[in-house]
């Protein structure tokens, strides 16, 4: 089946594209979930969530608006972000034990295996330092502008302002 058939067919509620787009992308979604959430347990919960958001939201997708992937990674990356905000999820991880700390740091330092598991490493790589760290913080952790220009030590306006250029440069790569 063709990927835009298989699209129309799971636009149109059939199960079988909708387990065929699941076996194509669940392993990259899982991924960029996980980047975010650090949290095998609940990167799998949202992980079904996000399918089950992609069922319910498939009459919505539309081409013309974008790439398929990109409308799924969206769905997953705003849903992962929404857990991280939640004041569920931020309490449970006041009660997390010091040793898991280390790992989170470590993992917060490098995105490139995440980004090499859906094929934007080359892209990124291409890209210059201020760009990959401004997409780092606000597309794989999850960061808001606001945080991302605490962290970075840069004016708002910057961070929006780079970003857009950072993302202009990035889509301009992509599309080639």
């Amino acid at each position: 089946m063709q990927p835009d058939s298989l699209i129309i067919e799971l636009q149109n509620g059939n199960e079988r594209a909708f387990e065929r787009i699941y076996q194509l992308y669940s392993e990259s979604i899982y991924g960029i979930i996980y980047s975010i959430i650090k949290d095998k347990k609940i990167a799998e919960e949202v992980l079904q969530d996000v399918f089950l958001k992609i069922w319910e939201k498939a009459p919505d997708y539309s081409s013309e608006k974008g790439r398929f992937f990109t409308w799924i990674l969206n769905i997953a990356r705003n849903t992962s972000i929404d857990i991280i905000r939640s004041k569920s999820y931020k309490n449970e991880q006041l009660n997390l034990k010091s040793d898991n700390f280390v790992d989170i740091l470590e993992a917060k330092s490098n995105f490139s295996e995440t980004v090499d598991g859906i094929g934007l490493k080359k892209y990124i790589d291409a890209l210059k330092p201020v760009c990959k760290k401004l997409i780092d913080y606000l597309f794989f952790k999850g960061y808001s502008q606001k945080e991302t220009s605490e962290e970075l030590d840069m004016p708002l306006g910057t961070v929006k302002s780079r970003n857009r250029v950072c993302i202009d440069k990035l889509r301009a790569m992509a599309i080639k």
